[in-house]
This record gives C-alpha cells, structure tokens and sequence, in this order.
C-alpha cells in the first residue's frame, strides 16, 4: 500500500497529466462515436487496451490481485462501463466543451463522498477550491447554455449529468483501488472487464470496425491508459479532495481540442471561467492534508 506523499504537489502534477491526457482522449472518443456510435466506441477501445496492458502486465511480471482486489476490479469496470459509454453518447449531441462543462458536478459531488465513504476531512482549501471551479464553471455555462436547444442537446445534457454522478462515485473508487493495486495491474483489469462488461450486449451492438478506423481507436486506447497510469499513481499518494479539483483543468483542455479539432470558438466567458478553474486548482495543489490513518479498504 502506498503511503501519502510528502509533498502533495507531486501528485497534483501527475494528476494534472493524466486529466490532460485524458481530454485529449475524449476529442478522438468523440470523433470516433459520431462514426461508429458510443457503444462501439468504448468498447473497441478497449478491447486494445486490453491487448496492450496485458501485454505490459504479464512483461512486468505483475501478481496475480487476491480475490478481494479482483472484486474490486470488477466492480470499478461495471461503474466506468456505465458511466463512459452515457458520456460518449453525450459528445455526440454536445459540444465537447459544454459537456466538459455539465460534467464538473461530479467533483463537487466526490469532495463529500471522500468525507462520508473514506473517512477524510474535508479541509477549507478544497472547499474554497470547489467553489472557484464551480463559480467558473458557472460563467462559461451561462455563455454556452443561452442558445436555443434541440431535443437532442437535453438528452445530451441529461446523459452528461447522469455520467458525473456516476463518475462522482468512480472518484471515490478511485483512491481506494490505488491503495490496494499498482498502475499496471489497475489499467489491466479495468480495459479487460469493461470489455467484459460490454461484451455481453456485443450480439446486439458490435459493429466490425475498418482499417481507417483501427489508428483513431489505437491513439485513444494508448491515451486512455498513459492517463489511467498517472492518475492511478496520483491517487495512490494523495488524498481525494486535494486530488479531486484537479478535474476542473479538464475544461481548459476540452475547449483547446474543441477550438483544434470542432471549431468551437473560445468565448470571454470561457476565457474568465478558465481563469476561476485554475485559481482553483492551484487552491487545492498548494493544500496539505490534515494527518489522517490509513483507509481501511472496503470490500466492493
């Protein structure tokens, strides 16, 4: 079990890499989605990165997990099943930053589900942090939700918001994984079982994908476990609410790539709520966390 770093800011940083890295993954998810629809998405990608862990998996020797642990795996991969596959969908009614955006009620949500479900403080900082990124969140929002909408942009909203409460909680089983499992054998058995996982509705839904398809799907894999790895070890080392706000700099991601890749245009509002996002994320890296025992970690 790995213990709390020293100095919170380094996990903050791997943590920041990994939200990143995972943006960037979510613009090819989003383009892959429109082709092939959220489904089929998913679960190709992770059908590689299945191939590619397990390949790092059995080269580095890793141990096979103790059966508590493996329930743990699987439990998570039904969660992140659920939750990436409405959030895909969602990207393809929603502008990729306004998703972004609408997801952010997820961290709020995990600050309280850290207190309530891994015994920690909730200390003054990540609160101030939270209700910067929040107050940020606010203003982009407001710019982005004042046009008129179709039945298929609420649908979109709907199945954001239904993601980030499930994602709330994936937040939170995040940091109790990391604790008890390392970087290689979490990215394995997250991309097997949720493969698993949506492979019983593959005689319903699984499309073959082309040859044109297969660099996209790749790059997407390869993006999403290079960002499970950091944040597995961030989380390993760190408490959740100083680990949570970092979620928020996802929105400066998602409105580069949108701007990059989909030409939505980067607004002031986006521009002002960005700044109040990072405020408060550097909030939340500069917090120490209270002394606090190790979790006991719960059987899922």
């Amino acid at each position: 079990m790995a213990e709390l770093h020293p100095r919170p800011f380094i996990p903050f940083v791997m943590a920041a890499a990994g939200v990143a890295t995972f943006s960037l993954m979510d613009a090819m998810m989003k383009d892959i989605a429109l082709s092939l629809g959220a489904y089929n998405a998913v679960m190709w990608r992770n059908c590689l990165g299945t191939l590619f862990m397990g390949l790092l998996f059995v080269g580095m020797r890793q141990k096979w997990p103790p059966f508590d642990v493996l329930k743990m795996h699987i439990w998570r991969s039904i969660i992140v099943s659920i939750m990436a596959v409405s959030f895909f969908w969602s990207l393809t009614q929603l502008p990729l930053a306004e998703a972004i955006g609408l997801s952010f009620i997820a961290p709020v949500i995990a600050l309280y589900l850290a207190a309530v479900m891994l015994g920690e403080t909730i200390g003054r900082p990540a609160i101030w942090a939270s209700l910067a990124g929040l107050g940020g969140v606010a203003i982009i929002m407001a710019g982005r939700l004042s046009g008129h909408y179709t039945s298929g942009h609420l649908w979109g909203a709907a199945a954001v918001l239904f993601s980030a409460v499930v994602f709330a909680y994936n937040l939170i089983l995040a940091r109790r994984q990391a604790q008890v499992a390392g970087p290689i054998e979490i990215a394995f058995f997250q991309n097997l079982f949720v493969a698993a996982t949506l492979g019983l509705a593959a005689p319903w839904f699984l499309q073959p994908i082309g040859m044109a398809d297969a660099p996209m799907i790749g790059g997407a894999a390869a993006l999403a476990i290079i960002s499970l790895l950091f944040l597995s070890w961030a989380y390993a080392r760190a408490e959740a609410q100083i680990l949570i706000p970092v979620e928020y700099t996802g929105f400066v991601w998602a409105a580069f790539f949108g701007w990059l890749f989909f030409a939505e245009p980067v607004t002031w509002p986006v521009l002002l709520g960005t700044a109040l996002i990072v405020a408060g994320s550097l909030i939340a890296a500069r917090a120490k966390p209270e002394p606090v025992n190790q979790v006991e970690i719960a059987t899922v």
